[in-house]
């Protein structure tokens, strides 16, 4: 998989341990992206916001715990439709990319909010799962978890683990091991 740009999302969404936020009905609360080049795989552009929750507007103590991302983060964030118009405008400054992230909840996880929100879906490339491409490329017999795959290729994680802006920033990380020569040790 060769593009011009890799488009590299995560996003981080309400949730809970005890069942309170069933899987249908979490919501995006952050989007973290990065931009990066495609010959040289370095970043050349972030975005980040966090989003207003409407179904579970109170994040659950796991939630804050898991994401480190606080009510009053979300609290004085924009609603999702102006959110995603941010987004937007910020992507589409760019061309030829394709839209990765680590595994496919992602991907699914912005179906199922802009489709409750009545909001277009707003990326028109191509979607890649990383985290399976990256099993595949260095033939790994089962697909490593985030944290797994930067201590796989002999890095620490930077910043803080399930937060969108930094697991995107680690997933970018990872490129030379999935569209790159680079090689785990």
């Amino acid at each position: 998989m060769q593009a011009s740009r890799y488009l590299v999302i995560d996003f981080e969404a309400t949730c809970c341990d005890k069942s309170s936020v069933p899987r249908d009905h979490m919501e995006i609360i952050e989007i973290g992206a990065v931009m990066v080049d495609g010959a040289s795989l370095a970043v050349v552009d972030e975005f980040q916001t966090f989003i207003r929750p409407v179904r579970h507007p109170q994040l659950t103590p796991f939630c804050t715990t898991l994401t480190s991302i606080e009510q009053k983060d979300v609290d004085s964030a924009p609603l999702f439709e102006e959110a995603i118009g941010q987004f937007k405008t910020w992507l589409y400054q760019y061309s030829d990319f394709v839209f990765c992230s680590w595994g496919d909840y992602d991907l699914k996880q912005l179906h199922q909010d802009c489709a409750f929100h009545k909001v277009p879906y707003p990326i028109s490339a191509s979607h890649a799962n990383l985290k399976r491409l990256m099993a595949e490329r260095q033939k790994l017999s089962k697909k490593p978890g985030l944290g797994e795959a930067i201590r796989l290729a002999g890095m620490k994680f930077q910043g803080a683990h399930h937060r969108g802006i930094d697991d995107a920033r680690n997933i970018a990380r990872l490129l030379p091991y999935i569209v790159g020569e680079a090689r785990l040790r």
